[in-house]
């Protein structure tokens, strides 16, 4: 397996425990839960940060574009059906910040929206990890040649240096950590 496919899974694994926990969180929820609006906003941040600004962002800048450049089309086909899934994902975590960025203890209609946006999210976004471990990453490493694998590579350093930022990725993974301790998958 190559070193950036290894990486994306590997950040797969992190992205399913800390989707457990907010599956664990949000079956525990209840109106009136104190810290309820700044537990969903750390998942909110996980997500926003780790799964789609780190994690999806390396995928479609360049694992995508390398795909492109090799007789993957952009506009159909697997790219088109996994950059459509990220903004389903992107839409839900705009639902759930919105209601942590909420006064007081949630209501029952917030109560709901998180529910129904958590739900969708866990459902879909596993779907998603299942298709690119299962589908597209295999296809990845068929289709691109080791040169072209060597460079994501690179680039995907330079990615952590340059978009994230020093030590960011190493702080989002102890958010996931904290989260999944806290909230411990009901599977564990």
């Amino acid at each position: 397996m190559s070193h950036i496919i290894e990486t994306l899974m590997k950040e797969h694994r992190l992205i399913e425990r800390v989707l457990d926990s907010l599956e664990s969180f949000v079956n525990q929820l209840e109106p009136g839960q104190r810290d309820a609006r700044k537990n969903i906003a750390d998942y909110a941040e996980f997500f926003r940060e780790f799964a789609d600004r780190c994690h999806h962002g390396k995928e479609e800048d360049q694992l995508f574009e390398a795909l492109g450049g090799h007789g993957f089309p952009r506009d159909a086909g697997p790219l088109f059906v996994m950059v459509g899934e990220h903004n389903m994902g992107r839409a839900r975590i705009k639902e759930l910040s919105a209601i942590a960025d909420g006064d007081g203890p949630l209501i029952s209609a917030e109560l709901d929206q998180v529910r129904a946006s958590a739900g969708a999210f866990i459902s879909m976004l596993r779907m998603h990890i299942q298709k690119e471990d299962e589908i597209l990453f295999p296809a990845a490493e068929n289709a691109l040649p080791t040169a072209a694998l060597q460079e994501l590579a690179s680039g995907f350093d330079e990615f952590e240096r340059t978009v994230m930022g020093d030590g960011v990725h190493k702080k989002l993974h102890a958010l996931g950590e904290k989260l999944t301790g806290e909230f411990p998958p009901l599977n564990a």
